[in-house]
């Protein structure tokens, strides 16, 4: 029987700015307040960037994901830029996270909830406030949203104004998106289209090809048998949300409303918002944000995570064991999964609460180079994502997701992979202004291995 987490007695009102009461971290120290207040205010003004409604139909798809009927593919930029803002980025971003979804469904014989870490995923919290270079000190670069990549004095003192940008940037991503995904760009039957040149021509990209075939076999099928894209919209169109880390929280109140249908407060900055490892405070200002908004929302789980602390954490942002309210994100880091992720998970399972587990294979398998770059080892990320499965196959619980960073790019960030990248390779084309990202082909061979555990977990 599931036991239902009762709400805290006297839980104190929440309303979008009580956040402004609690102890914050990771958060920009501004020196004109009265440009933050400017910028606070024409935000508030601006037209949402997505619907309650479609937050509310992302939360029922969770429910699903949750129940173990359902997989969550979440994947993106580690941190936008204004540098690279471009169609025929998002184009390709988008392009990646169809072919991994249709390889994921295919042979995990599963839906796929889609969510891009887009439209939205500027800000990047840091280790340290300041960055030294050659002598010289300044404030640490925060994301296009808070400040400049640009190591100088100008472009590293926050500006409030960045906000603003950053939300007409997510609203022409938003456009573009809302038009692949329901405007025929993710039509089976363009299958074909979907993959990238560099890729083609791949050990991946012969694999994806001969899918690709038999799909094309199934679906002329359905023709004949009178389904097709005409007739059936979900054959041709899609549904994907959008999802960042609900930190720089002067731009997350500036855009949350109360929803006129239910009289409920959305965050209509993404669909899907997360707390990440270094601000998952139950008494820090981005816990109190994200209580009380009605977006679905997730919790970054780090080896350090205790079990009584994350049940805490369930009771603030979950109270009532709604399905498809919470994901918990586990970042263990490789050979540290079953240790540490195999704990959390019995104590939520006794403890009957819903949510979905979401593996992030990225942020514990980050390290630097030989050669001085930042990268993450390929076959770390796959060995984390194994581990994922095999924890949850051996607890009878589901594994319910993926989150990680990639790029419809070509680039060099990531060391290993079929196609692959040496660290005597990362300078060639290491494009990425925080944390390193996989490229296409990588991202495709993760897909092909969560495809294979997904079909093995449905066997078992």
């Amino acid at each position: 029987m599931t036991k239902i987490s009762a709400a805290p007695k006297n839980t104190p009102k929440w309303e979008s700015g009580t956040w402004r009461d609690k102890p914050a971290k990771q958060l920009p120290d501004y020196p004109d307040l009265g440009k933050l207040e400017a910028a606070e205010k024409t935000l508030s003004a601006m037209p949402p960037l997505v619907f309650a409604g479609e937050a509310r139909r992302l939360k029922a798809q969770l429910a699903e994901v949750s129940a173990g009927n359902a997989f969550v593919l979440q994947g993106g930029d580690c941190a936008e830029s204004f540098a690279e803002f471009g169609a025929n980025k998002i184009r390709d971003t988008f392009r990646v996270l169809l072919q991994m979804a249709i390889i994921m469904t295919y042979g995990g014989t599963v839906p796929i909830v889609k969510m891009g870490r887009v439209a939205g995923q500027f800000a990047k919290p840091r280790s340290d406030d300041k960055e030294t270079k050659n002598g010289v000190t300044l404030p640490s670069y925060r994301g296009d949203i808070i400040n400049g990549l640009e190591f100088t004095e100008d472009a590293r003192i926050p500006d409030p104004e960045r906000m603003v940008r950053s939300y007409n940037q997510s609203a022409a991503t938003l456009n573009l998106l809302r038009a692949f995904a329901q405007g025929g760009y993710a039509d089976l039957a363009k299958i074909h289209n979907w993959s990238l040149d560099f890729v083609k021509d791949s050990p991946l990209g012969e694999r994806y090809e001969k899918m690709a075939g038999d799909i094309d076999r199934a679906l002329a099928f359905m023709k004949a048998c009178g389904v097709s894209g005409e007739n059936v919209p979900t054959m041709r169109e899609t549904d994907f949300y959008t999802c960042h880390e609900a930190l720089l929280l002067p731009y997350e109140q500036a855009l949350t409303r109360v929803d006129s249908t239910s009289g409920d407060w959305y965050d209509t900055s993404a669909h899907f918002l997360w707390i990440g490892a270094r601000t998952n405070q139950t008494d820090g200002a981005q816990m109190e944000f994200v209580r009380g908004i009605k977006n679905p929302i997730g919790l970054k789980c780090p080896p350090t995570l205790d079990v009584d602390t994350l049940l805490r954490s369930i009771d603030v942002m979950n109270p009532d064991n709604e399905p498809g309210r919470l994901s918990l994100i586990a970042r263990m880091g490789a050979g540290q999964v079953k240790e540490k992720l195999t704990p959390l998970v019995k104590a939520v399972k006794k403890e009957g609460r819903n949510v979905a587990w979401i593996c992030d294979p990225m942020h514990g398998n980050t390290q630097v180079s030989s050669t001085g770059y930042k990268t993450r080892k390929f076959d770390n990320i796959l060995s984390e994502v194994r581990d994922f499965f095999a924890v949850h196959n051996e607890q009878g619980t589901h594994a319910g997701g993926v989150h990680f960073e990639m790029t419809g790019q070509n680039v060099t960030e990531c060391v290993g992979g079929a196609y692959l990248v040496t660290e005597e390779d990362l300078s060639s084309r290491y494009h990425t202004a925080c944390d390193p990202r996989l490229n296409a082909n990588q991202a495709m061979e993760l897909a092909f291995l969560v495809a294979d555990e997904l079909k093995a977990a449905r066997k078992g």
